[in-house]
């Protein structure tokens, strides 16, 4: 659904993915507005979850689980096929323990959003999204679900009564059916600030997003993400802020 260009966007979400061990989660949580905090086994550790909490109650960010497959060798970016049990398993395991660690340093876990291969594969697969989305409101039907604009993973957590978050990139392309470019391919992750900044605007102020091949695909932007393993994650951060405050938007979860 094509957003009203003119309804005038106020304030926007802007979120990363942080404890990773990539060694920018101090500058970063002092630019977005949501933590999507890894839960130990895609990468990080317990240690680097209590560190990243932490910076979060300090700079007053939005947490978010950001569970993923268990796959450190290849960053949690690699498909995988389990059955029911084991993706319910997998998730149970890792919202609790971001759960307790939450608790230990007194924040609230808000949402949930997976990680890449588990986030892409959920976005495109019906019946996995609603595996996922159904763990998550067992554990805590209050909890949020972000995903991407237009995929199942927002579809199934709206049928199952839950909140959602509907979610863009900056730093990635788009394929003509709005899924994400593949990283084996050259010109999946955008790495120029200006051309960042201009992909953003466009999905805020026109509601689409220009894919690879030309193509137009309408986009409902309530986040923004950023990499926060990108080695332009804080640049981008700080000039998408400073554009959008520019055109009045507040960045705010």
């Amino acid at each position: 659904m094509k957003i009203d260009a003119s309804k005038t966007v106020d304030s926007v979400d802007l979120n990363a993915d942080v404890a990773e061990g990539c060694g920018q989660d101090d500058k970063l949580l002092t630019i977005v507005s949501s933590a999507n905090v890894c839960c130990g086994l895609h990468a990080g550790s317990y240690a680097e979850m209590l560190a990243t909490l932490q910076l979060a109650k300090q700079n007053n960010v939005r947490v978010g689980a950001h569970p993923g497959l268990n796959d450190r060798e290849n960053f949690g970016r690699t498909n995988q096929s389990l059955d029911e049990g084991e993706y319910r398993a997998l998730m149970a395991y890792q919202l609790g323990a971001t759960k307790a660690l939450c608790d230990l340093v007194g924040v609230s876990l808000e949402y949930v959003k997976p990680h890449g291969a588990l986030y892409n594969q959920a976005a495109s697969d019906e019946k996995l999204s609603d595996i996922l989305v159904s763990e998550i409101k067992r554990f805590d039907p209050t909890l949020k679900v972000m995903g991407l604009s237009g995929g199942y993973l927002v579809k199934s957590a709206k049928n199952h009564g839950l909140e959602v978050i509907s979610e863009v990139f900056a730093d990635r392309n788009y394929e003509k059916d709005g899924s994400l470019v593949s990283r084996s391919k050259d010109n999946a992750v955008i790495t120029d600030t200006d051309e960042a900044v201009k992909h953003v605007l466009q999905m805020l102020n026109e509601g689409e997003v220009t894919s690879i091949c030309g193509a137009t695909v309408p986009v409902e932007a309530q986040s923004i993400c950023l990499h926060g393993d990108g080695e332009h994650a804080i640049l981008f951060a700080q000039e998408i802020k400073k554009q959008l405050e520019l055109q009045g938007i507040e960045i705010s979860a």
